[in-house]
């Protein structure tokens, strides 16, 4: 699957949203909230870490991702966790400096403080962010307009 580079406002390529989660139903609304907000992001997905890493890698015949993206992450999946993806992407030196947010049910504390310990951006209770992820792409748009991503 091929993405275009899309032009911000200020000429310089729209964040990719990338969304590793697998939940078909939390995906789809991502993808709608973007459309709704009239957002013109990239938006690519996976269902769990290894999948992620093999399209961060460009690996598996997984076209990669072009920079800048912003990595919205679940913790709770299947073959490779949130957690475990974290630490691999974090030792791997083409991917450490990756932005995540984390968006989980896992209110639990020790799940918070290994995200954080693998140096997460933010930390978004799925039940705060409601069904509608319009206020987590917020969050993102106004993290890419504010912030300098690593190139």
């Amino acid at each position: 699957m091929s993405i275009d580079i899309i032009k911000s406002q200020r000429g310089e390529r729209a964040v990719t949203f990338f969304m590793v989660d697998d939940d078909e139903v939390d995906r789809e609304t991502l993808q709608r909230s973007v459309e709704e907000m009239g957002l013109e992001n990239p938006i690519r997905m996976a269902r769990n870490g290894e999948e992620a890493l093999a399209v961060l890698r460009g690996e598996d015949g997984h076209d990669p991702i072009d920079g800048p993206y912003l990595i919205l992450l679940d913790l709770n999946m299947p073959r490779m966790n949130g957690i475990e993806f974290l630490q691999e992407m974090r030792r791997d030196a083409e991917l450490h400096r990756s932005i995540v947010f984390v968006l989980t049910t896992s209110n639990a504390e020790a799940d918070r403080l290994a995200a954080y310990d693998a140096h997460v951006a933010g930390y978004i209770l799925k039940a705060r962010a409601g069904l509608e992820f319009e206020r987590v792409i917020q969050l993102a748009r106004d993290f890419n307009r504010s912030v300098e991503f690593p190139n």
